[in-house]
């Protein structure tokens, strides 16, 4: 049996503390721990895109990191992306474009997306396509999503 180790980090603004075992995921802590139940599991293999999170601002499938390794790391959940009250971009321009629809896969969407315009504020559609190929959705068909950030990227 293994020791839990303490992890200290901050997710969305807020510096937390929590235990965890050596072998937990990151989605594992933040869901069942934590009580972030934005970042979905899917696959649990990192195919599917449902668990991201941007970790030190890069975009990562929380299910492929440890709990662990979050120390003294800063991360950005779907919770965090609203502030003020106010839906971020993305988030209003999905919702525009009728871009969601089980919800299941949105939360990975947004900050898959949030990270390229972030990275790139003026993406091509080839370049919104290839940065959110790492996402799966089984309802939209993509279209949507994809008209809704280039929006978005036009909007902010």
């Amino acid at each position: 049996m293994s020791s839990k180790v303490i992890v200290t980090t901050t997710i969305n603004g807020e510096e937390f503390e929590f235990l965890c075992e050596p072998r937990q995921s990151l989605l594992e802590v933040l869901r069942d721990v934590l009580g972030f139940t934005g970042a979905k599991e899917g696959c649990n293999n990192g195919n599917c895109g449902a668990c991201n999170v941007l970790l030190d601002g890069v975009l990562v499938n929380s299910c492929l990191v440890l709990g662990v390794e979050a120390e003294g790391r800063t991360i950005e959940t779907i919770e965090g992306m609203a502030a003020g009250g106010r839906l971020h971009p993305l988030q209003q321009k999905f919702l525009e474009h009728a871009a969601l629809q089980c919800g299941v896969c949105t939360p990975g969407f947004l900050l898959a997306a949030k990270a390229l315009l972030d990275h790139n504020p003026d993406p091509t559609e080839a370049e919104v396509r290839h940065w959110l190929a790492g996402n799966l959705c089984r309802c939209t068909g993509y279209d949507k999503i994809i008209r809704a950030v280039l929006d978005a990227a036009d909007a902010v």
